[in-house]
């Protein structure tokens, strides 16, 4: 797999010359750039080529790592908020190969856990739905909201056993831009890069849909196939480019993250405002 790339500077969030983390672009910059692209009939480029050798998306040791240092490590999308919209709502799925639920208590905080019973693994939630408990259905042990073992049935048959020493297994767990951000691993890695965004789900959205497909590939290859507007006029000449462009992207690396802009055509009515 081969393509022109930014800069290696750039494409590590840092500042030329200063040794300061980037910051995401505004948007009002973000649609400055895609307009003086449409002008020029230009998108974004590298300044090299850069060859990604197959043996990056076949090495199992390779993904191993992968999953340990970023998957896991890394404050990742598990859902938008609005999928919690009150009290006991929650959504239940396996994230790096490992099945978590996320809960939204009775105090509005939202908390994630692995999904999984104390006593014998099993998982005391599926799906989406709203609960005032988690009840596993192999021998109906109860959790609250909040974690905490509540209900051992027949609890005389565990002698000295202690529920307070063991809830369901917690997760960190935080919500940040209309989405629900979930770090497995501790130590988490220091990500303040963020901030700079705007709010990428507003508070009065409402979920409308899920749908959940799952691919037989290295997860690199779905990201770079289709994270890309290289591909829109041969691929999408139907669906999305009478709405979009060919091959225009605005490309913002910053921290740890990259974010691609596709933008539609209506974009254009832009050009006769102000900037501000």
């Amino acid at each position: 797999m081969a393509g022109r790339m930014l800069d290696r500077t750039a494409a590590m969030g840092w500042q030329p010359g200063d040794g300061t983390m980037k910051a995401a672009m505004d948007d009002r910059s973000v649609a400055q750039r895609v307009l003086d692209h449409i002008a020029n009939g230009t998108t974004d480029v590298g300044q090299e080529v850069w060859r990604e050798p197959v043996a990056n998306y076949r090495s199992q040791e390779r993904l191993t790592s992968e999953i340990e240092s970023i998957l896991r490590r890394s404050p990742v999308p598990f859902c938008p908020s609005a999928a919690l919209p009150e009290a006991g709502s929650y959504v239940a799925r396996e994230a790096a190969g490992t099945p978590l639920v996320v809960v939204r208590g009775a105090d509005g905080k939202v908390r994630a856990f692995r999904n999984a019973c104390r006593h014998r693994g099993m998982q005391v939630a599926s799906g989406t739905g709203c609960a005032r408990a988690f009840v596993c259905r192999y021998h109906g042990w109860t959790y609250d909201l909040e974690g905490g073992l509540r209900h051992i049935p027949h609890e005389d048959g565990f002698p000295g056993f202690d529920k307070q020493a063991h809830p369901l297994v917690a997760v960190s767990a935080s919500e940040r831009l209309g989405l629900v951000l979930v770090t497995q691993d501790e130590p988490a890695l220091d990500d303040d890069s963020l901030g700079g965004l705007a709010k990428l789900i507003a508070p009065d959205q409402r979920l409308f849909a899920t749908a959940e497909r799952e691919f037989e590939v290295n997860w690199k290859i779905l990201l770079e196939g289709f994270i890309e507007g290289y591909h829109i006029k041969s691929t999408h000449p139907q669906s999305f480019l009478p709405y979009g462009f060919d091959n225009l992207n605005v490309i913002d690396l910053f921290g740890r993250h990259s974010r691609v802009t596709y933008p539609f055509q209506r974009i254009k009515k832009l050009a006769k405002l102000p900037p501000h």
